[in-house]
């Protein structure tokens, strides 16, 4: 639905294959797991759970004296494989799906609108011709007052043709789209046979019938090469987005290296004695000075020539440190995509921590509380994740930390329930906390 919602505008209107957009569903549904997979194992522990307390089987099982840490064995190792599984489509198969979404996706957004002919406007879709049809029938085949605009390349000259009315119709394989003419006019200026105006001679032509056949490649759908968009850190596995880091940080060192060796010859021979704190104080030893044995208009120059070579400097230091700053950030993104990988795996283990342990205290399964709770839980962790990775990004935070700040947040959290529900407390017992309260007030009103 989030992809529907998003590019309806560019899916509508366009006269797409139903394959097309299945293909395209498809493969955004492959994007979305790993949103969807950690909320997934969050709610469905809770719902199992919660119906095993509901039904007292949990009560069942520890009275047969098999504790619930031992009841969890099964569905933990489940929920592992399932987390192996999750980092094997991360590594492999993630990476192919959003190499042919967003290739799919770019080619699907770059097509025309199959509304050929729309009314009252002119229209550009087909090549070297606008082309307006002021009124249609309802069989959206015959049209009424027709315009058209055609421009030579080759002479560079514009014919307009003026129909009242005429009918369209498309030839098999719809290569063409075929306009029938009636009662119409059409003008185009041409070269005279002595002349070499390309616009001297005016013919005009009436007809009663007439057919212009125009080209519709333009509307097939045109697939780009993938290999334009396998830069993006998304597409890439864990081989890759290493091999990117490492090449990236040696072409870094270098860059730094080749600058420092640039701008070492420039280097000021004399520095600032150790007890100047300011350039004012400065005095020119008196031996070894360069500006011994020059005149005033040799000085002048050569500051000059200076400060033009220190201005040549900033420039080229300036310019190099929005490069490093921009490929910095490369290098974050691709830290980013490389911890996500590990990430999804370990999110689905701690969620299925945290909503197993919440169902056996709740005892409640079905729709309701389960999925109100596992809401709020994912909300969490997609919100600390979501600031973890922004500050990452920016950074303003370690990669690891950023990457992880969610994990180190929830874990502590699946511990405690995980207790709780071992030592069968009364945490989400409404009742318990009445009591409580009631006692609180009994003793202040005594």
């Amino acid at each position: 639905m989030l992809f529907l919602f998003k590019y309806i505008d560019d899916l509508v209107g366009k006269g797409f294959e139903w394959y097309i957009i299945a293909e395209l569903m498809m493969y955004a549904s492959a994007t979305n797991v790993a949103m969807a997979l950690p909320l997934s194992v969050l709610l469905s522990s809770i719902m199992t759970y919660g119906a095993l307390g509901e039904n007292y089987e949990l009560v069942a099982i520890k009275s047969a004296g098999i504790s619930l840490r031992r009841a969890m064995y099964p569905m933990f190792i489940v929920v592992a494989i399932l987390a192996i599984s999750a980092f094997i489509f991360s590594d492999y198969m993630l990476p192919v799906a959003n190499l042919k979404y967003y290739s799919l996706l770019y080619d699907v957004r770059q097509q025309k609108s199959a509304k050929l002919l729309p009314e009252g406007v002119f229209t550009n879709n087909f090549p070297g011709a606008a082309i307006r049809v002021m009124r249609k029938g309802k069989d959206g085949q015959t049209l009424h007052d027709i315009i058209i605009y055609k421009k030579d390349d080759q002479t560079n000259n514009i014919s307009v043709m003026l129909a009242k009315e005429g009918s369209m119709y498309r030839t098999p394989g719809d290569k063409f789209l075929v306009l029938k003419l009636k009662d119409g006019i059409s003008y185009a200026e041409k070269r005279s046979d002595n002349g070499f105006d390309p616009r001297q001679v005016l013919v005009r032509q009436r007809f009663k019938e007439t057919e212009i056949k125009l080209d519709m490649s333009s509307f097939a759908i045109k697939r780009t090469n993938q290999d334009e968009f396998r830069s993006a850190f998304v597409m890439m596995n864990l081989k890759q987005l290493r091999h990117y880091r490492d090449s990236t940080e040696k072409q870094m060192d270098s860059t730094v290296t080749q600058t420092y060796q640039m701008i070492s010859p420039y280097v000021k021979y004399f520095t600032l004695p150790k007890k100047s704190a300011s350039v004012k104080h400065y005095v020119t030893p008196k031996n070894n000075d360069v500006m011994d044995g020059l005149d005033i208009n040799e000085r002048i120059s050569t500051v000059s020539a200076a400060m033009s070579e220190v201005r040549s400097i900033q420039d080229m230091i300036k310019q190099r440190e929005t490069n490093s700053k921009e490929t910095l950030k490369s290098i974050r993104r691709s830290v980013v995509e490389y911890q996500k990988k590990f990430t999804l795996s370990v999110a689905c283990l701690v969620l299925f921590l945290i909503g197993a342990p919440l169902g056996a205290i709740i005892r409640k399964g079905g729709l309701g509380m389960p999925v109100v709770i596992s809401v709020v839980f994912f909300l969490l962790y997609h919100i600390i994740s979501t600031i973890g990775e922004k500050g990452v990004k920016d950074g303003a935070i370690p990669p690891f930390i950023g990457m992880w700040i969610a994990i180190f947040v929830l874990s502590p959290v699946g511990m405690f329930l995980s207790y709780k529900a071992a030592t069968d407390s009364a945490l989400f017992d409404m009742e318990a906390y009445k009591r409580f309260f009631n006692r609180i007030f009994k003793r202040k009103a005594a």
